[in-house]
């Protein structure tokens, strides 16, 4: 069982979770590791805000100048915090193999997603921790589980009452049979969109040919208009070009 660091039993951050030795003006005069959620007291000096309220509980004066301390003038230093917050720090995981090296604001951020962090087998009655990246394997396995992949590798999940009376043979004549029920389902699926775009397509195709047709009786009459224009003298009637015409002859 991993024992809590000094300094995650007082304020500060351990100063070995940095990727490289901070500042000295960020380190706590009473746990000697990087401040957290700083703290100036009225003589100016700089806390970890737990450092100094538990200091504080024993004796009302300044750690390190001895001034008498009123703790309704204390005062959060959140520019310094966000400071400290910009220095890169490893993984809690890194000696279990991870990497990662992230800004300490970050910090959280990325051990809710490390694979390297230790989680809880979920299955009842099983106290095993395992890294996060190899839990989903653990919970195949797990004596525990209440649901369980086949040993023999037919890819069948098994509740713990049917391990027993299960049959590999019949688990993959089942999964066949459903696979092809789902495909036949899908072909008449698709055969029936190809039918309905089908029908559309000659329904489009025949309102096109009549619009053709009708275009073309009317480009057919506009111009037997146009040519019977051309052929009448201007300012006469058809008729009276007739006229004309019958008294030439006679």
């Amino acid at each position: 069982m991993e024992l809590p660091s000094r300094h995650s039993m007082s304020g500060g951050y351990d100063l070995s979770l940095f990727t490289s030795p901070p500042n000295c003006n960020f380190v706590c005069s009473i746990c000697h590791g990087v401040l957290k959620r700083p703290m100036r007291l009225p003589c100016s000096h700089i806390f970890c805000k737990k450092c100094i309220l538990q200091w504080l509980a024993r004796q009302n004066t300044c750690p390190c100048c001895r001034k008498e301390v009123k703790r309704k003038k204390m005062i959060q230093v959140n520019k310094l915090r966000k400071t400290i917050g910009r220095l890169q720090v490893k993984c809690k995981n890194a000696a279990a193999g991870c990497l990662v090296t992230c800004p300490l604001a970050h910090r959280k951020g990325h051990q809710d997603s490390c694979p390297f962090e230790l989680m809880d087998c979920p299955n009842e009655g099983c106290s095993a921790r395992v890294p996060r990246g190899a839990l989903a394997e653990h919970r195949q396995h797990c004596q525990q589980g209440s649901e369980q992949r086949c040993p023999l590798g037919c890819g069948a999940t098994l509740a713990a009452e049917e391990r027993t009376n299960h049959n590999c043979y019949r688990q993959l004549r089942d999964a066949w049979s459903e696979r092809q029920a789902r495909s036949r389902t899908l072909l008449l699926s698709l055969l029936g969109r190809v039918r309905r775009v089908h029908r559309s397509t000659n329904l489009i195709r025949r309102q096109l040919a009549q619009l053709g047709n009708f275009l073309e009786d009317d480009a057919l009459l506009l111009d037997g208009g146009r040519q019977e224009a051309e052929l009448t003298p201007e300012g006469h009637t058809g008729v009276e070009v007739w006229e004309v015409q019958r008294q030439d002859v006679l």
